[in-house]
């Protein structure tokens, strides 16, 4: 979404040219259709016409090729497995400019040693977002801290800060983001406040690798952040995550809680070099060969996300001229990246029909259009039992950003390669459907 400006950048660009002429836009889509066109679900010709053999070579995903392949071998050649995480730990670190970093086995065990770092006294809270995978929220219990959930923009589908004001209270300690779909989060605004109100800032990047604001990028706005690369992820490796940080204190401690070998490499000084062939007790180094994977993965992260993002763009720039049709909010001084799928919001209150009938009809032209709710943790049984926490969780009665973004965005699949062809086809696709739109309330 990002389109490399700054805030004091002119108004008078090619997408605000677009939104300006949106009505016109849309009523000649509309109007350019034939009057007897009818829709594929109701026994007219499919729309997108393009094989679906080719279609699943461009939205496959995680792509691996020659370099993956190549790199592997060369490392089970020469027998010095381990000196690959220290040689994906210096690429991570000057590609991101984190003071320090450190790998680990997935974004889990990166997370429960952010927790263990932060080293504050039992009970303590942390806020975090609802709309999140169970990791961000459950591991913190390891380190008897308690969640505080947050709820999402319904316009970004990311922290809410104004309810992370609401919910402030003298227990709080550390407030926690995350870039939800690979859109950054407004890490400026949560860390004036954090600094404001004496909280540590963190980021749970695990879905935004590349993503950046003001330049910098996500992970290393907040005290400490964590990546993922599963396989799913924007720079997969099968498994594993990385772990960023602000102070060498931090780093240290969070590293000697997973990595029994790092303590004898720190200072004299320091006070975790006394736990040389401990640490604290947890295994977390990441596999070798996820590390080379990871290191070929992100030699070609930025390219592969700029085509991403102008196949995003090539659609999106279209479908949201429809009347009800947005996409998540981005700033001009954020650069975001696109994790498992392109989101977009469809105001189906506003349409009159439901989303069900949307994606039976898109189906139908061909178009792989499908949603995903994503799991509000609070909702969740583990938050409710008190067994599991040194104090319970405050279970909020309603969440309203993530409702009403988890009741109104739909997903279209990610495009790995050129294909103007099948982009076109997507959007006339979505111009049929809207101009029969009728034909849906009915349905």
């Amino acid at each position: 979404m990002n389109m490399n400006l700054t805030p004091t950048d002119s108004h008078f660009t090619r997408r605000n040219f677009i939104k300006s002429g949106g009505a016109i836009v849309a009523g000649l889509a509309t109007a350019r259709l034939a009057p007897t066109e009818t829709l594929a679900a109701a026994g007219g010709a499919k729309t997108v016409t393009v094989s679906p053999q080719k279609i699943a070579a461009l939205t496959r995903w995680p792509r691996y090729g020659a370099a993956e392949k190549n790199r592997l071998h060369e490392l089970i050649d020469s027998n010095k497995f381990y000196d690959e995480l220290p040689l994906f730990e210096k690429e991570w670190q000057d590609y991101t400019q984190a003071p320090f970093v450190k790998a680990h086995m997935n974004g889990s065990s990166a997370l429960t040693s952010m927790y263990f770092a932060l080293d504050l006294p039992a009970g303590s809270e942390v806020m975090v977002p609802t709309y999140t995978f169970f990791s961000t929220c459950l591991t913190m219990r390891f380190s008897n801290l308690v969640p505080i959930f947050i709820d999402i923009d319904p316009k970004t589908a990311c922290f809410d800060l104004e309810d992370a004001k609401r919910k402030l209270t003298p227990q709080t300690k550390a407030v926690e983001a995350m870039h939800s779909w690979g859109l950054p989060c407004e890490m400026d605004l949560i860390c004036d406040w954090a600094k404001e109100k004496g909280l540590v800032p963190l980021e749970d990047a695990a879905h935004a690798h590349g993503a950046s604001m003001k330049g910098k990028k996500m992970g290393a706005w907040g005290q400490m952040g964590i990546y993922s690369y599963q396989t799913s992820k924007v720079m997969p490796a099968v498994e594993g995550g990385m772990g960023m940080y602000q102070t060498r204190e931090y780093y240290e401690r969070a590293a000697a809680f997973g990595h029994y070998e790092a303590p004898v490499k720190f200072a004299k000084d320091s006070p975790v070099r006394a736990y040389e062939g401990t640490g604290f007790g947890q295994k977390y180094r990441m596999h070798p060969f996820a590390a080379a994977v990871a290191r070929m993965q992100l030699k070609g992260l930025d390219q592969m996300n700029a085509l991403v993002e102008k196949n995003v763009r090539a659609m999106n720039d279209r479908l949201t001229q429809l009347p009800g049709l947005t996409e998540p909010r981005c700033r001009p001084d954020q650069k975001r990246v696109y994790y498992h799928a392109s989101m977009l919001f469809v105001d189906f209150k506003k349409l009159g029909f439901s989303r069900d009938a949307l994606i039976k009809a898109l189906t139908a032209e061909g178009v792989r259009a499908s949603f995903w709710d994503y799991p509000e943790q609070h909702k969740l049984k583990i938050y409710s039992e008190a067994k599991w926490w040194h104090h319970a969780p405050k279970i909020p009665e309603t969440m309203p950003g993530g409702e009403y973004v988890n009741a109104n965005h739909i997903f279209l699949p990610l495009i790995y390669g050129e294909a103007p062809e099948l982009i076109e086809q997507y959007i006339k696709a979505f111009e049929k459907v809207w101009a029969r739109r009728d034909q849906l309330k009915k349905s």
